[in-house]
């Protein structure tokens, strides 16, 4: 049973893997993937004259504390809202513990007048993408499928194995909750 579920799940990632091989874009330092909701890369992120220009508002940063990335509060100062975790981009660390905290942070920002959320690690492709990917899920109650859809019309992301998973396993826990209770 464990075996076939296993074998199950491994299809669903490859499946999910055949979407994300479906995007032709390029990769650049940022993009737009969702209103006022960019993912970007470590260098854009240290820019802060671009992020300005951009009207970047707040910054989760996914790789926070990571080498190459020397974003923090005393980093942005005033002129931006900070949060950072420290997440590793391998096929063991669980992202999970910080979809509900990463996904409120960019929902109250988005809500402020003017808010514009940069979501980043160091290329803008594993874990900000699965951080946002999250964020559909969970507020705007989008499925994992629609939206995977929703940012490679916009950015080539790709998302590790693990986090696809555990991004399936939230999948599957917001279906069941929303058969339960559609409000939801």
């Amino acid at each position: 049973m464990a075996s076939q579920k296993c074998k199950q799940g491994l299809a669903e990632i490859r499946a999910l893997e055949n979407v994300l091989d479906g995007c032709k874009l390029d990769l650049t330092a940022v993009d737009e993937v969702w209103p006022n909701l960019y993912i970007g890369n470590v260098a854009l992120a240290q820019n802060r004259s671009a992020l300005k220009k951009l009207g970047i508002t707040h910054i989760l940063n996914a790789a926070h504390a990571k080498q190459g990335s020397i974003g923090d509060e005393s980093y942005y100062g005033a002129d931006f809202v900070y949060y950072g975790i420290p997440a590793e981009d391998t096929g063991k660390f669980d992202i999970s513990i910080h979809f509900r905290s990463a996904t409120d942070f960019i929902h109250k920002a988005l809500k402020k007048k003017n808010g514009k959320v940069l979501v980043h690690c160091i290329m803008g492709v594993s874990r900000s993408a699965t951080l946002v990917l999250a964020y559909l899920m969970l507020h705007q109650r989008l499925t994992l499928r629609a939206a995977i859809q929703q940012v490679i019309q916009r950015r080539p992301i790709y998302p590790n194995r693990n986090f696809l998973g555990l991004l399936l396993e939230l999948d599957t826990q917001l279906q069941r909750k929303r058969m339960m209770c559609p409000i939801l």
